[in-house]
């Protein structure tokens, strides 16, 4: 085998030629840059996992640029050329805007599983668009657009790679040349997806039909999905379609927080024993802090993590109080979660368009401000290739000792969101943020109570994630107490696209 330029580890080097095999098998052979025509029949699937650190992205980095170099192609949810028997194609997928965003920023082109399950319908006036800036068509000529427009598309393709990217900067609208989308009912081709401890059962067996050759990288010490009883869809493998990266990359001068990440694996190792562990890495390095108070300007934008719901909500009541919200209302720059979209069957398109631009359940978002009708929000979807949008908004901010969230604004349907400024340890998996406040009284109690995850005990599953969430600093909360802000709270930060896409979400509800 030869090697990509960066030097392997040799348990990088075997699970690199683990995969080379397994994509030989199906008529992709990395080592002579040949292709074959896929199979009918013919099915591989094999599991890399790794704890933080390990070196799983680099790999399925090097994997990816060995593909395209091979003559693979990248398919994205954006827009998906002519079906050809010899084209052999290649998808990277994450379960989250957030986790793909993660990947993106270090340069794999990755998209959803959503995106990847439902695919658009494009008007065929502007799929010719499409077909000419992936290479399938000559430039066309397209009425109520003009040369100059299209020179900006083109541009834009250039530079960014993204159909609907594209056409917005020639000036359309998403619902003027998507008309809808649909479930995806022929099967791709090759696909790798990043954060697998976050699939659950139901995903797993919709990849499975979706693609023949399938490879998951993932970590086995984060937490598995609240419906998978402690247990990840790649452990349910057998021990010949599963390899572990046992050795921890390091940077040239250490990094603290995956040290810490990794002390929580001795068995013999206490919380008070971990927590002074904390305090030492923070008198020597300051990319660790203790901090006893939360830092309410920082959770506008990078979460508290918890592990009790009563303490995400206390929090972010003393968060809104902090920054003097109303009740009533929501400030502009005020971080909400999406939880779900409260649609009937009958909208199943709206649904479909805002799910596929990134309002799918977990999604992190920033209000911006109200839209154009009563219950409308313009947000900013944190982690999406085409961030803002306007859509049907049902805000429900808990209060502390309260059955009933307060409503302070509703459509009558649509997105359903809760406030942002603390999430739980759970939801917070597949995202990282450049400093992460972890609350270090919740991982006390989960330890106190001395309840135990999968053999591990339940404080140190908890840690583990909340820790490795944080790119380069991890502030370390050791009380009850919030700063008051230094700050006011705005969303001047966010830069809006230069031609934003418009949903048939504004269309008037039916």
């Amino acid at each position: 085998m030869t090697l990509p330029a960066l030097t392997y580890s040799d348990d990088q080097a075997e699970a690199h030629d683990r995969v080379a095999a397994l994509l030989r098998g199906m008529g992709v052979d990395l080592d002579n840059a040949h292709l074959t025509p896929r199979t009918d029949g013919q099915a591989g699937l094999l599991a890399i996992t790794g704890k933080a650190g390990s070196g799983k992205t680099m790999l399925l980095a090097q994997l990816v640029q060995a593909l395209t170099e091979a003559g693979v192609q990248i398919v994205s949810g954006d827009y998906e050329g002519r079906r050809r028997k010899d084209r052999r194609t290649l998808a990277v997928l994450a379960p989250t805007n957030k986790a793909a965003s993660v990947l993106r920023q270090r340069g794999v082109p990755a998209t959803t599983i959503h995106r990847i399950i439902y695919t658009p319908v494009y008007d065929p006036e502007y799929e010719k668009i499409a077909q000419w800036l992936t290479g399938e068509g000559e430039r066309p000529e397209i009425e109520g657009l003009s040369d100059a427009a299209l020179d900006r598309a083109f541009a834009f393709y250039q530079s960014n790679s993204s159909v609907p990217g594209a056409l917005a900067a020639a000036g359309l609208r998403g619902s003027d040349f998507i008309l809808g989308w649909k479930r995806r009912e022929e099967p791709l081709d090759i696909g790798f997806v990043d954060e697998a401890s976050m699939l659950d059962a139901r995903q797993f067996e919709d990849l499975q039909e979706i693609f023949p050759t399938l490879v998951l990288f993932g970590d086995p010490a984060q937490l598995a999905p609240v419906n998978q009883s402690g247990q990840m869809v790649f452990e349910t493998l057998p021990e010949g379609q599963k390899m572990n990266l046992h050795r921890i990359h390091r940077q040239a001068d250490d990094n603290p927080i995956l040290d810490l990440a990794h002390a929580l694996g001795d068995p013999d190792l206490g919380f008070e024993a971990f927590e002074r562990m904390v305090e030492q890495a923070a008198a020597r390095d300051d990319r660790v802090q203790l901090a006893g108070r939360v830092d309410s300007d920082l959770m506008a934008r990078s979460p508290v993590l918890v592990w009790r719901n009563a303490t995400r909500i206390r929090l972010i009541h003393a968060f809104r109080h902090a920054h003097g919200a109303p009740l009533d209302a929501l400030m502009p720059g005020e971080p909400l979660i999406c939880d779900g979209i409260e649609l009937p069957l009958k909208h199943r398109k709206k649904r479909l368009d805002l799910e596929a631009r990134g309002l799918i359940k977990g999604a992190q978002v920033i209000y911006l401000g109200p839209g154009r009708k009563p219950g409308f929000s313009r947000l900013h979807v944190l982690g999406a290739e085409e961030p803002q949008i306007s859509a049907a908004s049902i805000v429900k901010i808990e209060l502390p000792d309260e059955e009933e969230p307060f409503i302070p604004f509703a459509a009558h349907m649509g997105a359903t969101f809760l406030h942002g400024a603390a999430v739980t340890i759970h939801k917070a998996q597949g995202s990282q943020w450049e400093a992460v406040q972890v609350f270090a009284p919740d991982l006390y109690a989960a330890a106190r109570m001395g309840r135990v995850e999968a053999g591990q005990p339940l404080w140190k599953r908890l840690a583990y994630v909340a820790i490795t969430r944080a790119e380069h600093r991890l502030i370390w909360v050791t009380r009850y107490s919030m700063a008051r802000p230094r700050r006011a709270l705005t969303a001047d930060d966010l830069a809006a696209p230069a031609a934003p896409l418009t949903l048939s979400a504004e269309e008037p509800e039916t």
